[in-house]
């Protein structure tokens, strides 16, 4: 999300709709293949008059197709913000409403507090058997878990 809002910052506003759709197609494709081309075509399309968005871009390819190489369960959960805004929201409500009556150490209960009451909320992220593969380092590709030989004739 935070990078799409700095690629379409340094392209005029008449190319954002089209260039938002093109950057879309990089973060939703289904494969590492798929997410690699539609990185292609998208700075080929716009490398020749927007070189300032297209390094932009560029400077993060590894981060941006990190995804696949994760479980499919988990690429839901890491793609969106959702869980860390919305409970910061909480706190930042709560904290704006009390005004300058904190200290430092009493700003800092609160947020814990707050924290621990939102924590009661939350849903259980998918695919948390999948977490014991990821602390043992065990390479995924395109969501799923690769095996040695086929992690030697991948790369």
């Amino acid at each position: 999300m935070h990078k799409t809002a700095n690629v379409l910052n340094a392209l005029p506003k008449s190319v954002h709709a089209e260039a938002k759709t093109d950057l879309h197609a990089i973060d939703e494709a289904e494969s590492r293949a798929e997410a690699e081309a539609a990185f292609d075509r998208c700075t080929a399309k716009y490398g020749a008059e927007y070189d300032k968005a297209v390094t932009c871009l560029a400077e993060d390819r590894v981060a941006l197709l990190a995804f696949d190489d994760l479980p499919a369960e988990h690429c839901k959960h890491v793609r969106s913000a959702n869980p860390l805004e919305s409970t910061l929201a909480t706190v930042r409500l709560r904290t704006a409403k009390t005004k300058g009556c904190l200290s430092r150490e009493t700003g800092s209960a609160l947020v814990f507090e707050l924290a621990k009451s939102a924590e009661r909320h939350w849903r259980r992220s998918d695919g948390t058997n999948r977490l014991g593969q990821l602390i043992e380092c065990i390479r995924f590709r395109d969501g799923e878990p690769v095996q040695g030989t086929e992690e030697q004739a991948a790369a």
